[in-house]
């Protein structure tokens, strides 16, 4: 069943048009853009399948191109399309991170990282490169490894802060394994990246440990 066979005052779309998109439920907002369900289910229903079977929007947008084909009527198109959205979303915050934030709040970085870094299966070593007011220049993967480690060479990352300019840094890595304590191994890493930088003038203003859904900031647990 398409959005237009429904009763008129079911449409999502016209229930957009008149009271506004805040008002809609994420399953509405999900079958709008849908358009379509699939043959035995409209798309209200295909649209609350999906929020269930994935848990929530972001769960829809974080999923593999795998895993959202295990939905029955979901293939590499709507996948492409959600895919799309979500990144035009991303990039919108991220212009108002570059216009507006300063990057000395921890709460702000925090946002800005579970909105930004992708966790995954295996670690990845990030850096967000500020300017001297400690706004945003850039933000960058540098480093993958497996699933306990990435290797880290302070040299590399002195040479990328150069690079860009850059007058201050903050490190963010993942864990797998959803714990974000800080190890033994990423404490020494953190004093040895703070040393290398010293000799450039840049300043290390923090490192976030990425697990699912929650960080730590070890400037705000005194450990930089």
């Amino acid at each position: 069943m398409m959005i237009k066979e429904l009763a008129s005052k079911d449409r999502p779309r016209e229930k957009l048009i008149h009271t506004g998109a805040a008002n809609l439920s994420d399953a509405e907002l999900l079958a709008i853009f849908l358009r379509t369900g699939i043959a035995g289910t409209d798309v209200m229903t295909l649209a609350l399948q999906m929020l269930s079977h994935f848990g929530s929007i972001k769960g829809i947008l974080d999923a593999s191109l795998n895993d959202f084909k295990k939905v029955k009527g979901l293939g590499m198109a709507k996948y492409a399309q959600l895919q799309a959205a979500g990144e035009l979303v991303k990039r919108a915050i991220n212009e108002q991170w570059h216009e507006s934030h300063s990057f000395t709040d921890p709460q702000h970085v925090n946002d800005y990282l579970l909105n930004n870094f992708e966790v995954c299966d295996y670690e990845r070593f990030a850096c967000l490169l500020l300017n001297s007011k400690h706004r945003l220049l850039r933000f960058d993967y540098l480093f993958n490894g497996g699933i306990n480690s990435a290797q880290v060479y302070p040299r590399v990352v002195a040479q990328h802060c150069l690079r860009y300019n850059a007058a201050a840094i903050i490190f963010a890595h993942n864990h797998p394994s959803g714990d974000v304590q800080p190890s033994q191994a990423d404490r020494d890493l953190t004093a040895r990246l703070v040393k290398t930088l010293q000799l450039i003038d840049v300043k290390v203003l923090d490192h976030f440990i990425i697990g699912r859904q929650q960080t730590f900031s070890m400037a705000s647990h005194q450990m930089i």
